[in-house]
């Protein structure tokens, strides 16, 4: 039994690290909402929404008010639009529509976002599928908190290689048609490798079609607090040893780390369980990912300084990462009886100031963050581009990040935005928590021929296991 007392425990961590619960997410099925009408598929979806969700913001806000600790976001996920939308959608302005009605009913209940505009296209696409895929340019330009995501491919599966030529397209054209709003489109876009059913964190968060008519999942953060446990350890070490250049060897800061997120991760345990309770809906999981905020000192780049290298991107990063990650996981498994979604580090661009800094510096490009995705939370995120990226070196950036999770079995993602009029050497400015992005380079040389042979590519001889 987990107290209040004991979530009360962490008041520094809050008012001196940016401990907070990010998101309280619930997930809804609408496979019930499936009809051949198009007009009573959209009221079935908007009534079911705005009912089982009605207090989800007021019960978030009263909890949070409650033990002192900030719950950043309050969310819904919903069933792959596609699957539910096939039935009664027959063209791109159907599954428009669609978006549209769970923009209104997101809006009536007051959540930040909703996400689960989505298709899970990883071996070949149904016309549903593609038809919702091709809307989601419009339905994310004619909504607001609308999140969408593509899955591509699956170590069980392969890689679509159709699907992923597509996205490249798509996430152009998304930023085409929000150029007005700073581009703000392929933000709220994710291509996954590997997506799981239950992850709580947006733009890529879905209810899959094995979980309950509705479940309760809660994303905890604390990046701020990892960081200053880190120094503490350290400065502690120096006390010890009377020695001002003494540090902490690897097996101290290992349990350093997983003690930490053990205690970030019973907040999260307490918050999910109340608000389950509340609500009269079932506690899903616990994501403890590492996810940072443009506040400073909220960095998972300061993290890995902390840790030993000099800029992320140094040599040695890569390894600080997998390091981290894995420790995040090990403490956390302990605090909770159900761990899941993404849970790890993430290492986003615009939403981490050291990130930021590190690009800036001239330490961190796209090819090192490529390399780092291979043992963190989740992929390429919210990296900036310029706006004359071709869809196809798009597109090799999603099937490169795509091979990398169906090869090492775990989760990959990419959320790249094309920034329409932007050059290297710019920046661009979303604010809340999507922060600033400074405009990265990308490779000149073309992947062309390779993403437009079309077809798939075969699943590893690993993902054989029957």
């Amino acid at each position: 039994m987990i107290t209040a007392s004991e979530v009360l425990e962490t008041n520094r961590m809050v008012e001196e690290e940016n401990l907070d619960v990010r998101t309280i997410t619930m997930g809804i099925s609408l496979l019930d909402c499936a009809d051949s009408s198009l007009d009573a598929t959209c009221d079935k979806i908007y009534t079911k929404i705005t009912t089982l969700a009605k207090d989800l913001v007021k019960t978030g806000e009263s909890i949070s008010r409650e033990i002192g600790i900030p719950i950043v976001h309050k969310r819904v996920s919903v069933t792959p639009v596609s699957l539910v939308g096939s039935a009664c959608c027959h063209t791109i302005g159907d599954y428009v529509r669609i978006a549209q009605t769970l923009d209104k009913a997101a809006k009536e209940i007051g959540v930040n976002f909703l996400g689960g505009f989505s298709a899970i296209v990883s071996k070949g696409m149904t016309h549903s599928d593609e038809l919702l895929i091709r809307s989601i340019p419009t339905a994310l330009a004619t909504t607001d908190v609308l999140c969408s995501s593509v899955n591509v491919g699956s170590t069980k599966t392969g890689i679509n290689m159709d699907a992923v030529r597509l996205m490249g397209d798509i996430v152009k054209d998304a930023a085409e048609a929000t150029k007005d709003k700073w581009c703000i489109g392929p933000a709220k876009l994710v291509v996954f490798c590997n997506a799981p059913d239950d992850n709580p964190f947006m733009a890529g968060a879905f209810h899959g079609v094995s979980e309950a008519d509705a479940i309760i999942n809660v994303g905890v953060s604390g990046p701020g607090v990892v960081k200053y446990a880190l120094e503490q350890m350290d400065r502690q070490v120096k006390i010890d040893q009377i020695d001002e250049n003494a540090t902490a060897n690897f097996e101290k800061l290992c349990e350093t780390i997983k003690q930490t997120a053990f205690k970030i991760t019973r907040v999260g345990q307490f918050v999910a369980q109340e608000a389950s309770r509340r609500l009269n809906v079932p506690f899903g999981i616990i994501d403890l990912s590492l996810a940072p905020t443009p506040a400073i000192g909220d960095s998972v780049a300061d993290i890995l300084k902390c840790i030993g290298v000099e800029q992320p991107g140094a040599p040695g990063t890569t390894a600080a990462l997998a390091l981290l990650n894995d420790q995040v996981k090990k403490g956390g498994i302990m605090a909770s009886s159900y761990v899941g979604g993404l849970s790890g580090a993430f290492i986003p661009v615009s939403e981490d100031q050291g990130m930021i800094d590190a690009v800036e510096a001239g330490a961190l490009t796209i090819e090192k963050l490529e390399a780092m995705t291979c043992v963190c939370s989740v992929g390429l995120d919210m990296i900036a581009i310029p706006g004359d990226t071709p869809a196809t070196t798009i597109a090799g950036i999603i099937a490169d990040e795509t091979a990398i999770g169906m090869i090492n079995q775990k989760t990959t993602a990419v959320r790249i935005i094309p920034v329409i009029g932007k050059e290297v050497g710019d920046t661009i400015e979303w604010g809340g928590l999507l922060g600033r992005a400074p405009i990265m380079p990308v490779n000149k040389f073309s992947s062309a021929l390779f993403v437009n042979r079309g077809g798939r590519i075969p699943a590893p001889i690993h993902s054989f296991k029957n």
